[in-house]
């Protein structure tokens, strides 16, 4: 099947007339046509559709299968069916080309275009980059590390990365709800914009989690992690006591055959703790950091939402 997308943006066009936002104006140079694909040779609009919940499928003239997204749609499969091709609005929820890969609809030699685009994007680099994550996701192992500081994003941006894969195991290493009201409304919120299809861990035995992996992991985080092996051993009191783990992780994580993302938080930029126990959790967070990023094939710093590769 040949598909040629002469235009792939949304019914507006991006920019979108009038439009005065960032994104908009980041694109009048290029802008994006609306949706134009050829298939075949033959205009997609010519080829007789059968319609599917958020969207249609055809058949091409070569006899291979395409599934197409309406804007802001997330096509049902239909079954049976591995498409040669898919169309979608990948900017409206990247997961789901993840579910597609789950059910079989899209394989390996499956070619995946991103349509309707427009100013939900911030601009064409960040399309791009992202896009580099859901249309090719890395080979395992791949370890990626993803500092930031409170509310930086770092957190959203380990979703986005993986959001497109078949199947995620999200590992949560934080205190139990019923532990921490407070915790429990941070957790609730990271749950709901999480891929309905994720699994989730939670569990502070990360050697374990790294060592059986047998699909990508999401690790958030790292600090509680590090709170509790310093409570387990002992190590407000004895700070040496907590070095084993150290090192125990740094093996596990160099020997991970999973592709992996961890989310850390990077204490390295605030003031110094006025306490002792602060400034032990400071330091021998930023040697995991460390540690971790020296083993890792991507680390990248996340501040106010946008990222920058180290």
């Amino acid at each position: 099947m040949d598909v040629v997308i002469e235009g792939d943006a949304s019914p507006g066009g991006w920019p979108v007339p009038d439009c005065r936002c960032a994104s908009c104006r980041s694109v009048r140079a290029a802008p994006h046509a609306p949706l134009r694909v050829l298939v075949d040779g033959t205009p997609l609009d010519e080829l007789a559709a059968r319609r599917l919940p958020g969207g249609f499928a055809v058949t091409a003239p070569d006899g291979g299968d395409l599934l197409c997204a309406d804007p802001g749609g997330l096509p049902e499969p239909e079954d049976g069916i591995v498409y040669e091709a898919v169309l979608l609005d990948l900017l409206a929820d990247p997961s789901h080309l993840g579910a597609l890969r789950a059910s079989g609809a899209v394989g390996p030699r499956t070619s995946v275009h991103a349509v309707h685009l427009d100013h939900r994007i911030r601009d064409e680099s960040e399309l791009t980059r992202r896009l580099a994550f859901w249309t090719s996701p890395p080979t395992p192992p791949h370890r990626t590390l993803l500092l930031g500081g409170s509310r930086s994003g770092k957190s959203a941006e380990a979703e986005l990365r993986l959001a497109a894969h078949p199947h995620v195991t999200y590992v949560a290493t934080g205190p139990t709800a019923e532990a921490d009201p407070d915790w429990a409304r941070r957790v609730g919120a990271h749950k709901v914009r999480r891929p309905p299809g994720w699994a989730t861990l939670e569990t502070t035995d990360l050697d374990a989690v790294l060592r059986n992996a047998e699909g990508p992991l999401l690790i958030d985080g790292l600090g509680t992690w590090l709170a509790a092996a310093m409570d387990e051993t002992g190590a407000w009191e004895s700070p040496d006591a907590v070095l084993p783990r150290l090192d125990s992780l740094t093996a596990s994580w160099r020997a991970a055959s999973a592709v992996v993302v961890a989310v850390s938080d990077e204490v390295g930029l605030s003031l110094v703790p006025d306490n002792r126990a602060g400034r032990l959790f400071r330091d021998f967070l930023g040697d995991v950091n460390q540690r971790l990023a020296a083993e890792s094939e991507d680390v990248a710093l996340v501040v106010a939402g946008r990222v920058v590769a180290l």
